[in-house]
């Protein structure tokens, strides 16, 4: 019996790594132009390390996290989100005293046992970044035009930019209480799992999705009309500057997150593409998470994309990088030449592909074809003797003779290429 995959966990097959490479370098140039350099963490941590910052009382740490005890009879657990982990690293490492203001991003696999679905695995990825050290609401707007110029840069225009703010421990404390009030007039409306969230996380209720709760809660109090004075002058700011930009974005007074860190300017970017799974990208403020952890009173702020989602909206774009040149031999000898050739196009840096098996010449024009090289070259006797041989331009027929030289055939190819 053949072994597979596990369920919820999959493979990235070459057809399709050329999406998420394409996706990976996009977030690279943005990123990297905003100032921000990549930190590389382990996919597993101290079990605390989650419980602490994400919450007991939320959905991940509650029945989603894939925990065990290892061999040291210590608690340990795949990373079921970044923050966590990018900040354990920048308290462990001091990179507040190398500088104050710190701006990181990362990419790698996440780990969180739910039903896998279209979008939602198992094993999924994640791009994500994270600011600190600045509370100015400046931040928060450079993020999230940078999230929205990540968008653009790959293509999509379709995922919108909703905005929120939680609030902070001073303000929120006192909507809680009115939500809770609000909520327990309904509580024979809502779900078994709402019911539970209302004495552990009840700004959650706001984005169920069971039907009889997102009705139960229609007129639910805003934290927009509780906001303190200072979480106010932070939103109102945020909004102002992406306004300055010309940043479009909606007020969603409804969105909460899912982790308990997080306060103040929270956003998604949503999609009408992928059935339930609308969020694509998601983040916000979570001012007192390093202290919380350990490190100094710093604020912060960061978002994530799933790149299994941002991959569903490119579609069937073809990202396949194509040779730019097939050679096609005529016998041992002419191999032996050929695979010379290759060798110093390959150094050029001249995607370059060659006959292994000594198929026939039609044989190996189809597989040029196949391969959809951009140029095919025949290398016959006379070829070798002479030191010259046409290359065909695959997609109209024609053919341009050049030597047979590396650096000959990659300006032929440089040049009809840009």
């Amino acid at each position: 019996m053949a072994i597979t995959a596990i369920k919820g966990f999959n493979d990235i097959l070459p057809g399709e790594s050329g999406r998420w490479q394409y996706i990976e370098q996009a977030a690279r140039r943005i990123f990297e132009c905003n100032g921000f350099s990549e930190i590389r963490v382990p996919v597993m941590e101290k079990t605390e390390l989650f419980c602490r910052s994400i919450g007991d009382a939320t959905d991940i740490v509650e029945k989603e996290m894939y925990t065990f005890t290892d061999k040291g009879e210590n608690s340990v657990t795949l990373r079921p989100e970044g923050t966590a982990g990018v900040m354990r690293a920048f308290i462990e490492h001091k990179l507040h005293a190398q500088d104050p203001v710190t701006k990181l991003y990362y990419l790698g696999p996440m780990f969180r046992y739910e039903r896998p679905q279209k979008g939602r695995y198992r094993q999924f990825h994640q791009i994500g970044v994270e600011v600190t050290g600045v509370n100015d609401p400046l931040a928060d707007a450079q993020i999230l035009n940078m999230l929205c110029a990540f968008f653009s840069e790959i293509g999509l225009d379709e995922p919108s930019l909703q905005i929120n703010s939680l609030g902070c421990p001073q303000c929120r404390p006192q909507y809680r209480e009115i939500l809770v009030k609000f909520l327990e007039s309904r509580l024979s409306q809502l779900c078994d799992d709402c019911r539970r969230r209302i004495t552990t996380n009840p700004l959650r209720i706001l984005d169920c999705k069971v039907p009889s709760c997102a009705e139960a809660t229609q007129g639910a109090p805003s934290m927009l009309a509780h906001l303190c004075t200072e979480c106010d002058e932070h939103f109102e700011a945020v909004q102002s500057y992406l306004k300055s930009t010309d940043t479009i974005f909606h007020i969603n007074p409804r969105m909460v997150r899912g982790l308990d860190y997080y306060t103040r300017t929270t956003f998604e970017m949503v999609t009408g593409q992928l059935g339930s799974q609308s969020a694509v990208a998601a983040g916000g403020r979570y001012d007192g998470l390093i202290s919380q952890l350990g490190g100094p009173s710093i604020p912060g702020i960061g978002f994530a994309i799933g790149v299994e989602r941002v991959a569903l909206l490119l579609g069937e774009r073809d990202f396949t990088s194509p040779p730019d040149l097939f050679i096609a031999t005529m016998g041992a000898e002419e191999r032996a030449a050929a695979f010379t050739l290759m060798t110093g196009l390959h150094n050029l840096g001249v995607r370059t592909e060659i006959d292994y098996e000594g198929k026939s010449l039609k044989s190996q024009m189809r597989r040029a074809g196949k391969l959809k090289a951009r140029f095919s070259v025949v290398i016959g006797g006379n070829e070798v003797a002479n030191g010259h041989a046409a290359f065909k331009k695959m997609e109209d027929g024609s053919s341009t003779e050049s030597v047979l030289t590396p650096e000959a055939v990659a300006r032929l190819v440089s040049i009809e290429k840009y």
